[in-house]
């Protein structure tokens, strides 16, 4: 998925489920976490194609994720009160790392169980038509069950 489409829908995931600004932000930030850490493709195409290869492996590895997410639950417990909210703003942002990842496995490969092999299926192609129609049918989902009534929806909206 593009970048922005990665924001957009972990952002309404995560408002969805908690209905708090901070940690959405926090996990809109870590929505682009796994392709960040990457780095910027290469614009030569011999160089890009060797980067194109090594593309969603380590860094698309959820059980990295999930370590990094116990370990700042941990953490959590042994921070101040005041500093407490730091380990939960890296836990969402860990968070939008893993939607991410969920994200790119409907669009591509990503690994699941080793770095080295990939699963997935390919509902759409990235930047497609399809890509953009998918999140507009998560972020309706998400305004479906954040009001329950498509009624309340539309009476939300001033429709």
């Amino acid at each position: 998925m593009k970048w922005i489409n990665h924001q957009i829908v972990t952002g309404f995931i995560v408002s969805t489920a908690t209905d708090d600004a901070l940690i959405t932000a926090s996990s809109i930030v870590g929505a682009v976490l796994p392709d960040r850490v990457e780095g910027s493709p290469p614009k030569e195409n011999k160089a890009y194609w060797k980067w194109r290869k090594s593309h969603r492996t380590w860094s698309h590895y959820p059980p990295i994720y999930f370590a990094l997410i116990i370990a700042a639950q941990f953490a959590k417990n042994l921070v101040p009160s005041p500093y407490s909210l730091i380990p939960t703003l890296i836990t969402y942002a860990l968070i939008g790392a893993l939607l991410h990842i969920a994200e790119d496995g409907i669009c591509g490969k990503v690994p699941i169980l080793f770095p080295s092999k990939k699963y997935g299926i390919k509902l759409f192609k990235v930047g497609s038509r399809s890509e953009y129609f998918f999140a507009v049918l998560i972020i309706l989902i998400c305004l479906f069950i954040r009001f329950g009534d498509i009624n309340l929806l539309l009476n939300h909206l001033n429709i």
